[in-house]
């Protein structure tokens, strides 16, 4: 049994669920979402709670927990939905929403373009770029996706990160720094 799979999930204010057999489908003031669940979890409803319980035998921990885990998300997302943002770091650098699409001007020689998915909102609020949405797995995988763009560089800093980020930066080559100067001439010797 998983401890995580085992926890009652309570259903936010405003939302409706509904178990199908196809998997359980949740509406909000946010969206809806549907979260298709394997075969060997049971989900159901009593009252405002919603538990999840795994059917049929062998070692359904893990899958147990992904379930619980997964339908919480979907009931958070569409009460309240989820947001990543992140952090433009650079001289020059900058962002722009034309239409629904996100513009980066982040040092290449033309600005980058990324069209959003359905259910995924772009802003750019104060120079940081905010990615919406109601599917959890959805809103991370597009903020990953902008961040490949110009990821952050060890050296010093510049590219795109997530808001609150740890950059851990190398030295620069210290070769002058340490002391010996390359040797004279720079050709063969003996000549």
């Amino acid at each position: 049994m998983s401890r995580i799979g085992n926890q009652p999930i309570e259903i936010p204010s405003g939302v409706t669920v509904s178990i199908t057999d196809e998997g359980v489908c949740v509406k909000g003031p946010k969206g809806e979402q549907t979260v298709h669940l394997p075969s060997q979890i049971v989900v159901s409803q009593e009252g405002g709670v919603l538990t999840v319980k795994p059917h049929g035998n062998g070692d359904l921990g893990a899958l147990h927990g992904l379930a619980r885990a997964t339908l919480a998300n979907a009931l958070i997302g569409v009460a309240t939905g989820w947001s990543k943002t992140l952090e433009l770091v650079g001289v020059g650098y900058r962002a722009a929403v034309t239409g629904n699409n996100l513009q980066l001007n982040v040092g290449y020689s033309h600005p980058v373009n990324i069209t959003p998915p359905a259910g995924i909102t772009l802003a750019v609020v104060e120079g940081k770029v905010v990615v919406f949405g109601v599917d959890r797995h959805l809103v991370g995988q597009i903020a990953a996706n902008v961040r490949a763009v110009k990821p952050p560089e060890p050296y010093k800093g510049k590219g795109i990160k997530y808001s609150g980020e740890y950059i851990r930066k190398k030295a620069g080559k210290s070769a002058k720094a340490v002391g010996g100067s390359p040797p004279a001439g720079g050709g063969a010797a003996g000549k």
